[in-house]
């Protein structure tokens, strides 16, 4: 495993971002875990947090693309960031844009803000993480709708693993459903490798019982 995927997993616990307990998820699932991503909150936080995007795209598509895109409202913060941190570590300058969840009907007009698309243009989504999917399906007609664009790739932070609507995972439905494919930073997997019986600041967050409640978790909803 990359060391950037350890300390990306270190990271979202110093954050309060990944935490373990006894939770309810929007599907209606209880989970032995949960990532909220709205718990970052400091300008050392979303700097880093760029920096583990940066490494993803880095690692995965290089910089075989023309556009990042981030999705009202939480991909907005994540797509700034990151275009900033690919620009800091690596010297790829790329465009980016994000959308309004209104149009607006005065000045330049339109949802996207920041780069207008153009046709042929390949774009990479930068997301949170996805459970059910719902957030591409919404902005995919908002990227076409915009030009003959075509999505090369989805980053998130966290792959949970999880099935969707049907028996395939989420990542799984928006390939087949979409032909885009999904990069997570790390995986559920990975967590539950880099965690367990691991001290982070002097405290195990990943136990045996939390172990077993998360595979039992796996067992049940994963893919």
């Amino acid at each position: 495993m990359n060391s950037y995927k350890q300390e990306f997993i270190k990271f979202m616990v110093r954050s309060n971002v990944l935490t373990f307990g006894d939770f309810t998820a929007k599907s209606g699932r209880k989970t032995p875990y949960f990532v909220n991503t709205g718990n970052y909150k400091t300008g050392e936080q979303i700097a880093k947090l760029g920096e583990f995007y940066a490494n993803c795209i880095k690692e995965n598509l290089g910089d075989e693309y023309d556009v990042l895109f981030g999705p009202a409202y939480k991909g907005i913060p994540l797509v700034v960031t990151t275009a900033g941190a690919l620009y800091n570590q690596f010297k790829i300058n790329k465009n980016y844009c994000f959308n309004r969840k209104e149009d607006k009907d005065h000045g330049e007009g339109g949802s996207i803000v920041g780069h207008k698309f153009k046709d042929g243009e390949n774009v990479v989504i930068i997301e949170d993480v996805i459970t059910a999917g719902t957030a591409i399906r919404e902005c995919l007609p908002i990227l076409k709708g915009a030009a003959d664009v075509n999505v090369k790739g989805l980053i998130i932070s966290v792959d949970r693993m999880e099935k969707g609507q049907g028996d395939k995972s989420a990542v799984q439905e928006i390939h087949e459903n979409y032909g885009i494919q999904t990069f997570p930073i790390v995986t559920v997997k990975e967590i539950i490798e880099t965690l367990y019986n691991t001290p982070i600041d002097g405290k195990v967050y990943i136990d045996d019982i939390t172990k077993q409640r998360m595979e039992e978790y796996l067992a049940k909803y994963g893919v």
